[in-house]
């Protein structure tokens, strides 16, 4: 997954309808608090390093009776988790650069079907690289290599009403 905006997301499309153009796009996204208000409304997830680039990303979706996880080769390489976003689903979410969010999903966006209702999201930055043959020659990731993020999404439970808001997707030492 691609961006040249320094932001991935996680978005529910029938929240972004209103979005038809860059100028439509820049009223609704263009700004950190912007981002921030879709988030508290449980409309989009920041994946966000602030890093434009290439990502794999995988996402894993769970149930209540069957909550995702990570596996325990991505527990090992897992460097940080974000603390729980929260994500209201219509049906289907996509996943995309910010630049793509609108009402009309990109070509090269990835949709998913996530039941309706209230879901809680935790983003996992993966070391892919630590582990043994991981990269190939040239250092790019080899077939084998686990992905760069891993979105475990499952049904919020009930007593959980806390949920992180901030564009920054992990907390930084010393925050």
């Amino acid at each position: 997954m691609a961006t040249s905006a320094g932001m991935l997301a996680l978005w529910d499309p029938q929240r972004f309808t209103g979005i038809v153009d860059y100028d439509t796009w820049d009223t609704q996204l263009g700004e950190d608090e912007d981002v921030e208000r879709h988030i508290q409304a449980g409309a989009l997830v920041p994946i966000n390093i602030r890093s434009d680039g290439c990502f794999g990303v995988v996402v894993r979706m769970g149930r209540v009776d069957q909550p995702a996880l990570l596996t325990e080769r991505e527990s090992r390489h897992c460097l940080v988790a974000s603390d729980a976003y929260l994500l209201r689903s219509s049906g289907q979410v996509c996943l995309s650069g910010i630049e793509a969010v609108q009402g009309e999903a990109w070509p090269e966006t990835v949709r998913f079907d996530l039941p309706v209702g209230r879901h809680s999201v935790f983003i996992h930055l993966i070391a892919w690289q630590d582990e043994p043959g991981s990269a190939n020659e040239d250092g790019a990731p080899s077939e084998r290599a686990l992905s760069d993020f891993v979105v475990v999404v499952n049904p919020v439970v009930p007593g959980q009403d806390m949920f992180r808001s901030a564009v920054e997707t992990f907390v930084r030492p010393g925050d």
